[in-house]
């Protein structure tokens, strides 16, 4: 990969962001080596280490699109929590909600009436009829796999390379030179056992696996974003569904992170048709929730296999803390006060000038290189053309020169996104911030090729 620099450059200026990084979180640091005694890594979740190139960063408070660290340095947020807080810090609408809750009663291990309203506005807004919650997207593709199974008596799953869709055993594999392996320690071996991968955008692969009659489900973001964006080639998407139909196999479509970049997410805003939708990072709120949604006869499975206790065996979904009261009274606020269609076309034009601006900037320093975009995400392509399957979006993962600029970025007020995707307009964002962004990912594209 001709990336356009010489990677030289990058160790040139690598210690001294580091030492500036360093010298502006001391307090960082201290509460690291006190958290190293009981917190394994110094933090009590262990992406917030791995997730970042610098020794783990202590939060304060935030407000807004902004948030300050323990050493009082304050960040312009392009992260978002991973998507997670794409509302912004504390907004008010979730505030009340929750506040208001949380007095009344966090949970009652019994339905309140926002849980009907909730379902009732998702079924409108995406155009699935049933609705159940979990606690995460994990959860909730947990439940789509198996619910998947029971309805068609087979086991296997599908996914396709680039792909993540949480923490379920069977879709944390990954193909390492043709062969399948599990994408991290911990895992049984079985857990490969029942999943294929398959390359994104290539539907005669599908076919060919479709075939045989063991796939349960095909699980799938209607664009992968979790190795930068690749978008669907035209038809793709239409192809999968006519396949799975052809064949008796179910379609899942994973929209933890993409029902933040349009209205009633790309199921919705691309006309796709599907038997199960997934929602998941707390429709952007910062609480833990998410959601899955199925056809009417998939609905009424579900219903027909509840377990009871005492009862016969059901199926095999719930947890005791989901769909608490608090939990459904924010996804109530944020569908009815923050996710409204004027929100997305809004943070899709600043998502546009976002990728024009570093489009440009790359222009101005020779670089060979696209922006990603897709509503209001984009981000760094290291080659001229646009990837069409993970394979090709993996070859822009590059880990030493995304660090180098996160560093680079949060020594100057930014935090930039973690290195599987690329900055994220947020519900909060402004055009100045955009421009401040823009200022500074200039600035550290010139020092890197010297054309500054």
């Amino acid at each position: 990969m001709n990336v356009g620099f010489d990677r030289a450059v990058l160790a040139g200026f690598r210690g001294r962001e580091e030492r500036a990084f360093a010298a502006r979180t001391r307090r960082s640091a201290a509460l690291g080596l006190r958290a190293a005694a009981h917190l394994p890594g110094s933090v009590p979740m262990a992406w917030m280490a791995g997730l970042y190139p610098t020794v783990p960063l202590y939060a304060a408070e935030g407000a807004g699109s902004r948030f300050r660290d323990v050493d009082g340095n304050d960040y312009l947020d392009f992260n978002v929590g991973d998507l997670s807080m794409c509302a912004g810090f504390g907004p008010p609408a979730v505030v009340r909600a929750v506040s208001r809750q949380v007095a009344a009663g966090a949970h009652f291990l019994l339905p309140t009436e926002d849980a009907i309203w909730v379902a009732e506005e998702l079924a409108r807004r995406v155009g699935v009829p049933f609705w159940q919650m979990t606690l995460s997207a994990t959860g909730a593709n947990t439940e789509v796999l198996r619910l998947a199974r029971l309805a068609t008596g087979r086991e296997r799953l599908v996914v396709f390379g680039g792909h993540y869709h949480g923490h379920l055993d069977e879709a944390l594999v990954r193909l390492v030179d043709g062969a399948l392996e599990p994408d991290g320690e911990g895992l049984p071996r079985s857990a490969r056992a029942q999943t294929r991968v398959l390359p994104f955008n290539d539907l005669a692969a599908l076919e060919a696996e479709l075939a045989g009659g063991e796939v349960a489900l095909v699980l799938t973001e209607p664009a992968l974003t979790n190795c930068n964006v690749v978008l669907p080639e035209e038809g793709f998407l239409a192809g999968v569904r006519a396949l799975t139909r052809r064949h008796g196999a179910l379609l899942g479509l994973d929209e933890a992170h993409t029902f933040q970049f349009a209205h009633g997410g790309l199921t919705r805003a691309w006309e796709l048709e599907t038997d199960f939708v997934v929602l998941g990072k707390g429709l952007g709120t910062g609480i833990s929730f998410g959601f899955y949604g199925m056809t009417a006869p998939l609905g009424e499975l579900h219903a027909r296999y509840l377990a009871r206790d005492g009862g016969p065996r059901g199926l095999a979904v719930g947890g005791t803390t989901y769909a608490s009261a608090v939990a459904v009274a924010a996804a109530r606020a944020a569908l009815e006060e923050l996710l409204r269609p004027e929100d997305y076309v809004r943070i899709g034009a600043l998502g546009q000038n976002l990728a024009d601006g570093l489009e440009a900037h790359f222009a101005r320093h020779a670089l060979p290189w696209r922006a990603f975009r897709l509503g209001p995400r984009s981000g760094y392509c290291l080659e001229p053309a646009l990837p069409v399957n993970g394979a090709e979006a993996a070859r822009s993962l590059d880990a030493e020169l995304i660090d180098l600029r996160r560093i680079y970025m949060a020594n100057r007020g930014i935090w930039d996104a973690v290195q599987s995707a690329g900055p994220q307009v947020s519900l909060v964002h402004e055009a100045a911030d955009i421009a401040r962004y823009l200022t500074v990912a200039g600035e550290f594209l010139g020092e890197l090729t010297g054309r500054g």
